[in-house]
């Protein structure tokens, strides 16, 4: 070898080096845009300050929409819903699910139109229903169905995305819509309330979103995924330490309103509709610790609604436990 082309193979072996490490600084982030504690970190820019990234935050409607958006490597890193969570590694999508954003509660909810005669869950049948399709939110309308007893095609599911479906409300064209917040609450407005997330958990299909990382990523990028973790954790925390204070008028409250586009004064209700579960909470078999069962539980109920093919045998490889304990 001359040393002229042991001298340019350095050269360019250095400029990958280089280049892959100014690629790993800039780091695109997909979240749901609820309004969260997290949006208040985000607002102040501490994941940038905390992982050392030029964060460029993607809002996605949907699950399907960061499964097909992580699956491009597009996005390294993605808020996710338990049920689209489960679909995506299903069909082999290289994800770890590292924490538990928040379980989701009464912040989605099955609302009905006033006059849609409406007034439980049995009430559904011959009805048209908007959902986002893949969600959690669809996930959980599948469970409550079940539970009354209606088959799927006794009902119209009409598969909108979560910021149409205010518009297809007030046209008519739906007599119910499965949803989660801000959309729930513009619904309300003209609707009831019939049942949340946290009913159809208890009758055996539970939901929560969740962050995950693509299975690369996280190995290349162990610290600043610890401090990703960190921050949202602290985030969670600060709302946890005295949720009374978070006001209308309160700055994180504030805050969170203006990334999110929720009214102020709705924020304080749409919070308490979450579950936020510290890190250190987070290993028990309710949430990190079970969640490759309940992963598994989920594609086998997916299988058997007709909604993916086949599910895996073991969802453990992609849960990934050591960034939250190195976070708590």
């Amino acid at each position: 070898m001359t040393s002229t082309l042991k001298r340019l193979m350095i050269g360019a072996a250095t400029l990958a080096l280089t280049a892959g490490a100014a690629l790993a600084e800039n780091v695109i982030i997909g979240h749901f845009g609820s309004p969260t504690p997290m949006q208040v970190a985000r607002a102040e820019g501490k994941f940038d300050a905390a992982t050392g990234w030029t964060i460029e935050w993607r809002q996605f409607g949907s699950g399907t929409e960061v499964i097909a958006a992580m699956a491009s490597g597009d996005v390294q890193v993605a808020e996710l819903g338990s049920s689209p969570l489960s679909i995506g590694t299903s069909q082999g999508l290289e994800i770890q699910l590292f924490m538990i954003a928040q379980g989701l509660g009464t912040a989605e909810s099955l609302i009905a139109k006033a006059d849609s005669g409406v007034t439980k869950v049995e009430d559904l049948k011959g009805k048209r229903i908007a959902v986002p399709v893949g969600s959690t939110a669809h996930y959980s309308l599948m469970g409550a169905l079940t539970h009354a007893g209606i088959a799927e095609t006794d009902v119209t599911i009409m598969n909108l995305p979560a910021d149409q479906i205010a518009a297809a409300w007030d046209s008519g064209q739906v007599d119910a819509a499965f949803i989660w917040e801000p959309v729930q609450n513009q619904i309300l407005q003209t609707g009831t309330f019939i049942v949340g997330a946290d009913q159809t958990a208890a009758w055996g299909f539970p939901t929560f979103d969740g962050w995950v990382v693509n299975t690369e990523f996280a190995a290349a990028n162990a610290d600043a995924m610890v401090a990703f973790a960190k921050t949202m954790n602290e985030a969670n925390m600060a709302y946890l330490a005295d949720p009374a204070a978070w006001t209308a008028d309160s700055d994180p409250v504030k805050k969170i309103a203006e990334m999110t586009g929720a009214a102020p004064d709705q924020v304080p209700n749409i919070l308490k509709g979450f579950t936020f579960i510290p890190l250190a909470d987070q290993m028990s078999d309710t949430w990190l610790g079970g969640a490759a069962a309940n992963m598994k539980t989920t594609a086998d109920f997916l299988v058997k609604a007709g909604r993916i093919d086949a599910a895996g045998d073991d969802y453990a490889p992609f849960v990934n436990t050591t960034i939250a304990e190195a976070a708590k």
